[in-house]
């Protein structure tokens, strides 16, 4: 195994993915090319739903964060195995609806809904809309009532808590351009608004606290926050929340750096919290959800490039170009996150060859990763990055106008195209 199950060699030193040969894989699909171990994916959707029934309830249900890695196909997997889907845009309504998921069991987020995207929304019946604002709750008021219907919402509420990850997939703070803080005194506002509309069902409330993150500390103090303001709010006006959703964020191993996680465990140790801090304030607990998307998604997906050239600059570093970069996974260039690299066709050989790896963009920032160590590569050597499944294709452009690469799904020994490589023809296919 190299990181995680779904990677590992074979008897010919080269690297697996979901128990197929990267090097024939590449030879079949060509590269770049993004793959997903599904059996990988399937695994860990069961891991939360059992443990969502076991810890947090009957009621209680994830919901995949479709942000995360979204296509038909994925969807198709998701519905099979029981989650809800978290959707943040109308074109992520449409795949999911394309792919024949339950519109029921979608929680709609945004902070910043347009008015056809809540009538889009409504049209397709999806399930909870998650109201940002009071200009949102308001739109939606009379958008539901022109459709005739009594729309079921949760309030996005921004508990005031940073769970030290990246400032830049940090979400919730009190200076925040998601939810209402209940700091202020706004996210109080709102409930009060909400209760007060005619076409809105107030179903409970939502909130997000970051991604990546590897310990249950901020979900705890999330959990403890939101269920005082819960009480609160049921003390002062009558109302009682049916359901929490605290949101997703859950990290995953990108490198050996990185620490390992017990995600039963952390889901057992947070579900003993909610009940705890039930017990304290005499409160029913409501139904809890929670939106893993990285997690259930990252380590099951890997990136297959092709190596173009292999440069060493004299007494300063040695750069190996591939056919890939920032188009297809542009997070080292956002966040410099850090990746695994293999030598696919010598995964079992010593990795001692320190490199940058660079991308073929235009862009002296196009790098996938700097200062790390790989058996040597030549022209024509097939590298694997892994831990790519998540915010990879979800992320990826056409910037230099190059196709993004397909994915490929690998199933039970079998590989087959999820989503089909991007032609020059699709790129030029909007021009006029």
């Amino acid at each position: 195994m190299i990181l995680h199950n779904s990677f590992n060699t074979n008897e010919k030193g080269h690297l697996t993915i979901g128990g197929l040969d990267a090097v024939c894989l590449s030879r079949e699909f060509g590269t770049p090319a993004y793959y997903l171990d599904c059996n990988a994916v399937r695994a860990m959707c069961r891991m939360y739903k059992s443990n969502f029934l076991k810890y947090f309830g009957e009621k209680s249900l994830p919901v995949y964060a479709g942000k995360a890695l979204c296509f038909k196909g994925l969807y198709s997997i998701i519905a099979e195995e029981g989650l809800a889907a978290d959707c943040v845009s109308s074109g992520e309504l449409h795949t999911a609806n394309a792919a024949g998921f339950p519109m029921d069991r979608v929680f709609f987020h945004g902070n910043n809904k347009t008015d056809a995207d809540l009538a889009y929304a409504i049209r397709l019946g999806v399930g909870l809309i998650v109201v940002d604002g009071l200009d949102e709750l308001a739109a939606l008021d009379r958008i539901a009532g022109e459709a005739g219907i009594r729309q079921n919402i949760l309030l996005r509420i921004t508990p005031g808590i940073d769970p030290h990850t990246h400032q830049k997939i940090v979400t919730g703070n009190v200076d925040s351009k998601f939810g209402s803080a209940i700091m202020t005194g706004q996210a109080f506002d709102i409930v009060k608004a909400a209760l007060a509309c005619k076409n809105i069902n107030l179903k409970g409330f939502h909130c997000h606290v970051g991604s990546q993150i590897f310990d249950i500390e901020p979900f705890s103090e999330a959990a403890e926050i939101m269920l005082a303001f819960i009480a609160k709010i049921k003390g002062e006006t009558g109302y009682s929340a049916e359901i929490l959703n605290i949101g997703g964020g859950f990290g995953v191993r990108y490198t050996e750096e990185d620490p390992e996680i017990d995600y039963e465990n952390n889901i057992r140790m947070l579900g003993e919290r909610f009940d705890s801090i039930c017990r304290e304030y005499g409160m029913e607990k409501p139904s809890i959800s929670m939106e893993p998307g990285r997690s259930i998604v990252a380590a099951a997906g890997a990136t297959l490039y092709t190596v173009g050239s292999v440069k060493e600059v004299t007494g300063f570093r040695n750069y190996v170009s591939v056919d890939g970069g920032m188009p297809d996974n542009p997070r080292y260039t956002l966040y410099q996150s850090k990746y695994t690299v293999v030598n696919a066709e010598k995964a079992d050989a010593a990795a001692d060859y320190e490199c940058t790896l660079a991308g073929r963009c235009c862009e002296s920032g196009d790098l996938l990763a700097e200062g790390i160590k790989i058996a040597k590569p030549q022209r024509g050597t097939i590298l694997g990055v892994l831990v790519t499944g998540a915010y990879n294709y979800s992320m990826a452009s056409n910037y230099n106008r190059i196709p993004r690469p397909p994915v490929i799904m690998i199933e039970d020994g079998k590989a087959r195209v999820g989503v089909r490589r991007e032609t020059f023809d699709d790129i030029i296919h909007l021009d006029i």
